[in-house]
C-alpha cells in the first residue's frame, strides 16, 4: 500500500503539465509505442516529429519521445529517464556509439567499415549509421530523425574523421511516416567506395547496392567461414557483392560458386573478385531454381552458405515468410555433403532464434538428416542490442555439420 501511495503520489495531471505531452494507456518499455497503448495527448495539434514528454498510465513522468500522431507508430520513446534533458542530449548519445565502436570495440584498427549507430540499441530510434571510409551511409526510418539529421551530421564527421555522406530514407518511409516532401540527399558525386574488411577489399555501390551498401553485420562470420574453408567446394547462396564467397577463395577455397537473383549484385561480386585478383564463379539465377538443378545434376558442397535477405517484413506477413524460410532451405540443405559445413542465416528480427533453429532442424530430420550443431552466432559487436527490445536481435546464423 505504501509502495502504491507513492507512486499515485507523482501523478501530474493533465492541466498541470507543460505541453507538449503524451500519455501512455498501458504500460509498455518497448521504444516503438503502437495506437493502441496511447491514451491522452496534450493537443490534437502537435506537429509531427516533435519531442514530447511522456507520462504513464498513472499519470506520473515516464520518459521522452517523439511523436508523430499519423505515423504507423505514433510515439517512439528514446529515453526512460524522469530528469529533464540537456540540451545537447543528441550529441551525447552519438558521442557515446562512437566511443563504443572506437575505443572500447577499437574496430578503426581491424576495419574502415562499421556501424556506428544502431538505431534503438543506441537510444537514437529511427536512426542507423554506417561509416564505410571517409563516407557515412545513413538510413533514416522516421520524421522526426529526418528533421534533425543535418544537425547530427556535424557531429559524426568531426568525430570519425569522415567528410562525405550518403543519407537515405527507407523504404515506404512516406506513407509509415505519414510525411511528404522528404528526400535522399548525398554529397555531389558520391557513388561508391572501397573499403577494406578482414585484408579483403570490397566496392560499397551506393547507387545500386542494398540498405546501406553493404552488410558488415557478417563481418565477423565472414572471417570465421574462412577457417573452414581451405580445399573445400564452397556454394555461396544469396551471395549479394560476394562477401562470404570472397572470405571463402582468398582463404584456400578449391572452388567456390556465388548466386544471386540480383542482376546488379552479381556484378558488383564480380567487381570486387577482380579487386582482389581473383577468380570466383558467379551465377546471377533465383536461389530455389539453382538449388533444384544442383540436385538433378547430383551436385554436392563440402561448405553451403544460404544468408537470404528478410523474408519477415511484418507480423502481417510472418507466416508466409516463415514458408519461405522452411522451403528455401528444405531446397539447399541436401547440397551439402555429408560430413559438409551448411551455415544458414536469417536477418528477420520477428523470427525468434529458438523458433528458426527448430525450424532448420525439422527441415533436416524431414529430408533424413541430422544436424551436428556447432555454433550459434549473429552479427558484429558494434550491432548491439537494447534489453527492452529484443527484436533488435534480428540476424541469426546456425553453423551445423550434416550427417
Amino acid at each position: 500500500m505504501d509502495f502504491e501511495r507513492k507512486e499515485n503520489d507523482r501523478a501530474v495531471p493533465p492541466s498541470s503539465r507543460p505541453a507538449p505531452w503524451v500519455q501512455l494507456k498501458y504500460m509498455t518499455y518497448s521504444p516503438n509505442v503502437f495506437p493502441r497503448f496511447i491514451g491522452l495527448a496534450s493537443g490534437p495539434a502537435i506537429p509531427a516529429g516533435t519531442q514530447v514528454a511522456v507520462y504513464g498510465k498513472d499519470g506520473s513522468l515516464f520518459g521522452h519521445g517523439f511523436y508523430n500522431r499519423q505515423a504507423n507508430i505514433p510515439l517512439r520513446i528514446f529515453s526512460h529517464s524522469t530528469e529533464a534533458l540537456p540540451e545537447d542530449y543528441f550529441e551525447q548519445l552519438i558521442l557515446r556509439a562512437i566511443r563504443l565502436r572506437t575505443q572500447i570495440l577499437r574496430l578503426p584498427e581491424k576495419t574502415d567499415a562499421f556501424r556506428v549507430v544502431h538505431g534503438d540499441a543506441d537510444g537514437l530510434n529511427g536512426l542507423v549509421v554506417d561509416k564505410y571510409g571517409d563516407v557515412l551511409s545513413v538510413e533514416i526510418f522516421t520524421l522526426a530523425v529526418y528533421q534533425r539529421i543535418r544537425e547530427w551530421l556535424p557531429v559524426f564527421h568531426r568525430e570519425l574523421g569522415t567528410s562525405r555522406e550518403t543519407i537515405q530514407l527507407v523504404k515506404g518511409f512516406g506513407s509509415m511516416e505519414c510525411a511528404r516532401g522528404c528526400e535522399d540527399f548525398h554529397t555531389p558525386g558520391l557513388r561508391e567506395i572501397k573499403i577494406r574488411e578482414n585484408g579483403i577489399r570490397y566496392a560499397v555501390d551506393f547507387e545500386n547496392g542494398h540498405k546501406t551498401g553493404f552488410f558488415c553485420d557478417q563481418r565477423d562470420n565472414r572471417a570465421r567461414l574462412a577457417t573452414f574453408c581451405k580445399g573445400a567446394r564452397v556454394l555461396d547462396l544469396c551471395c549479394y557483392s560476394g562477401g562470404f564467397s570472397l572470405s571463402a577463395k582468398l582463404a584456400g577455397a578449391a572452388e567456390v560458386t556465388g548466386v544471386d537473383l540480383d542482376e546488379k549484385a552479381i556484378a558488383q561480386a564480380k567487381r570486387n573478385a577482380n579487386l582482389n585478383q581473383t577468380r570466383i564463379n558467379f551465377v546471377h539465377a533465383d536461389t530455389f531454381s539453382y538449388a533444384r538443378q544442383m540436385q538433378a545434376n547430383g551436385e554436392s558442397f563440402d561448405v553451403v552458405v544460404l544468408d537470404p535477405p528478410k523474408l519477415i517484413n511484418g507480423r502481417d506477413d510472418y507466416e508466409d515468410g516463415y514458408a519461405k524460410y522452411h522451403d528455401m532451405n528444405k531446397a539447399v540443405l541436401p547440397l551439402v555433403k555429408r560430413g559438409g559445413l551448411f551455415v544458414t542465416n536469417s536477418c528477420s528480427g520477428l523470427l525468434q532464434t529458438e523458433d528458426f533453429e527448430q525450424l532448420i532442424i525439422r527441415v533436416a530430420h524431414r529430408l533424413g538428416r541430422r544436424l551436428q550443431i556447432i555454433e550459434r552466432t549473429g552479427p558484429g559487436l558494434d550491432h548491439p542490442v537494447m534489453s527492452n527490445y529484443p527484436e533488435g536481435r534480428y540476424l541469426k546464423a546456425l553453423w551445423a555439420i550434416v550427417w
